[in-house]
C-alpha cells in the first residue's frame, strides 16, 4: 500500500531509493524542478555536514560510522518541506531507515538494470562500494529485497528522465496504483 503522508502532508518530502547509478541524482534534481520543490542529494548533505568526502569518510572512519551519518541525516529531513531527497544506495537497508523514511514522507524505488548501473559507474572512482562486476551483482541481489519495500517502484530501463519524472508526478497525485 502507498504511503499516505503526501495525502495528510503534500509538502512532505519526496525520496529516491535505488542502487548506485541508478539515476537518482539525476531524476531527483529534474523532479524537484517539476515540483517547484528543494532537491537534496543525501550524500552531499553528509559530505558537508562531515567535511570531507563519502569516500573519505569510508576510508577513515569506515562503513558504520557513514551508516549512523546518514542516519542521522535521514532523521533531520523529517524537518524538510518540499524536498526531493536522492538517497545513497544503501541508505534504504536499514529498516530504521525504512521506516523513519515512510513516516516522513513518500518512497520511489528507480529500479535500474545492473548492466545500466554498472556502464554509468565503469569510470566514476568515488564510489567506496564499487568493485567488481560479480561484487556489484552481489550487493544488489543483497539490497533488491529492502528496495522492493518502497512505496512505490518505477522501472526506469529505456525511459528519459522526463517520462521518469511524469510517472513519479502521476503517481504522488494519485492517478496510479502500486506497482
Amino acid at each position: 500500500m502507498a504511503s499516505s503522508s503526501n495525502l495528510i502532508n503534500p509538502n512532505a518530502p519526496v525520496f529516491l531509493v535505488g542502487f548506485m547509478a541508478a539515476g537518482k541524482t539525476t531524476v531527483g534534481r529534474a523532479l524537484a524542478a517539476t515540483l517547484a520543490f528543494d532537491f537534496v542529494d543525501l550524500d552531499e548533505y553528509i559530505e558537508k555536514q562531515a567535511g570531507k568526502s563519502v569516500r573519505d569518510i569510508f576510508a577513515e572512519m569506515g562503513e558504520g560510522r557513514f551508516r549512523r551519518l546518514e542516519r542521522q541525516a535521514i532523521s533531520e529531513s523529517r524537518h524538510w518541506q518540499k524536498t526531493v531527497v536522492a538517497l545513497g544506495g544503501g541508505a534504504y537497508i536499514n529498516e530504521g531507515n525504512r521506516q523513519m523514511l515512510r513516516d516522513i514522507g513518500t518512497t520511489f524505488w528507480l529500479d535500474c538494470p545492473l548492466e545500466v548501473c554498472l556502464s554509468r559507474i565503469a569510470a566514476d572512482g568515488s564510489r567506496p562500494l564499487a568493485k567488481s562486476r560479480e561484487q556489484m551483482r552481489e550487493l544488489l541481489a543483497s539490497r533488491l529485497p529492502a528496495y522492493a519495500h518502497s512505496d512505490y517502484r518505477i522501472s526506469v530501463d529505456g525511459k528519459s528522465i522526463a517520462e521518469i519524472v511524469a510517472e513519479v508526478c502521476a503517481r504522488l497525485y494519485g492517478q496510479h496504483g502500486k506497482s
